[in-house]
This record gives structure tokens, sequence and C-alpha cells, in this order.
């Protein structure tokens, strides 16, 4: 049996580590320039254990497959949106949400300059260009929108919805003139308890016009019910609109 084509995993260096909100800690990381073209948009993060010196790396194989080292290895694999991401400058920008005490979290609450955490693939955002947006989505999703905003025509017109714990938490999110950025506060309702992004689609009038395009994501309850208002009363199809739950209620938080 011919052994699988394997490459090593890219590895990514922490720079700097600065607290934008009291949840939420932005990390850049460093990285070759090819590593860091390959770190988005969304990217598979590989999160070693807290305090391990020398984590035991998976491989990637030719079709993609992480090949994971036989026996325990204290790596963990989630999926982030990385904010930036610039090959010339070799640097890859990724805000982790410090709810919880899941690998990821555990390890942003800890990270400091000379950490090490690896990227094993990437995907796209799933969004469209259209004339007309509506981005719904909790502080899990803000990197994501806050990327979709800074890469859309200067002439989109829309709304983003934003789910956060409070004012505290609400961050800059560049737009163009015509979006408008809502926030939403749980006010002490914890993450993935708060019916808040479902109530404020259900009381907006359906964008009218054929350039509509809808992106969300969220709890996966939350974006569920949301994704079923979309295509029933909205009236959007498949290439209107791509909504994806980024964490499940009862799980640690994915991104």
């Amino acid at each position: 049996m011919t052994a699988p084509d394997l490459r090593p995993v890219d590895v990514l260096t922490v720079v700097t580590v600065a607290d934008v909100t009291p949840s939420v800690r932005r990390i850049v990381l460093a990285g070759s320039a090819d590593a860091v073209a390959a770190a988005g948009p969304t990217v598979n993060l590989l999160v070693p254990r807290v305090g391990d010196p020398d984590p035991r790396w998976p491989q990637v194989a030719r079709d993609g497959r992480i090949v994971w080292p036989t026996g325990a290895h204290g790596v963990a694999l989630r999926s982030y949106t990385a904010r930036r991401q610039d090959p010339v400058a070799g640097e890859v920008e990724i805000d982790f949400v410090l709810h919880g005490d899941g690998p990821a979290a555990a390890w942003a609450s800890a990270a400091a300059p000379g950490a090490r955490l690896a990227v094993a693939g990437a995907g796209s955002l799933g969004e469209r260009p259209a004339a007309q947006l509506l981005l719904v989505g909790d502080e899990t999703a803000l990197p994501a929108i806050t990327r979709i905003l800074g890469e859309a025509d200067p002439a989109t017109r829309g709304l983003a919805l934003v789910e956060v714990a409070d004012a505290a938490e609400e961050q800059p999110v560049p737009a163009p003139h015509g979006v408008t950025v809502r926030w939403l506060h749980r006010d002490g309702t914890p993450p993935g308890e708060s019916s808040l992004l479902a109530d404020a689609v259900a009381a907006l009038e359906p964008f009218e016009g054929p350039e509509v395009f809808a992106w969300v994501g969220a709890e996966s309850a939350a974006v569920r019910t949301i994704r079923a208002d979309l295509r029933s009363r909205w009236g959007l199809g498949r290439a209107q609109h791509h909504a994806i739950g980024y964490w499940r209620l009862g799980r640690e938080m994915g991104r």
C-alpha cells in the first residue's frame, strides 16, 4: 500500500496580543507569505494545549484531509475568520471570543508573543456582492461581518445586525455609507439564550428588488430560525443567502 503524500501544516507565531473589548482578544500572527495567504478568510486553526512547548502537529494530505498523529497530541481543530491577512507583511489577524473554557479560548487567554498555532486549510465566507446586504450575527461572526463590509462596494446599501453582551462589547465597524450597523445588547442574558437576532430580523420589512443578499452567522438554533424567515417571508433563494451556525448552545464556542 502506497503511503499518502503528506505535507507539514503551516505554523504561525504570535506577534501581538490586544484586548479590544472585555471578551474579545485580537491576536496578530506572523508566518510565511504563503501561509498567511492561505489563512483565510475562514481558516482551520490547529490550537495546541496551553503550556505545550512542542505540540505534535498533524499533517495534511494532498486531498486536504488532516492526518492526525497516533496517540495523544493535545491539538484541537477550530474554525475562525481572519479579520485581516497581509501576505506581504506576513501577518494574519484573528479575534478570539473568550467565552467558556474551550481549547481556543484557553489558548487565546494565555497567548503571548512567541506562542504558536498552526493552519490547516481555509475556505470562503460564503458572501456574494449585492446592491443590498443584510448581515446578521453575534460576536463570533463580527470578524466576518467586518470583513464583508470592508470589501463591499461603496454604493452598497443595507443593514448589519450584531448581537453582543452589552455596549462595552461594541467595536468600530467601517461600512459603506448606505449600510447601517445596529447593535443588539443581551444585557445579562447568556450567549445563545437570547432571541434578539431572530426578533430583529422578524421585525424588518423584506428588502425590495432582486439585488439582495443575506449573510447570517450565530448560534445554530438562532440561525435556523432566521434562515426559515429569509426563505419564506423574504422569499430569498439559495443564491441569495448564506446562513451558518457558528456554534451550538451547550458546546464550546468555535469561533
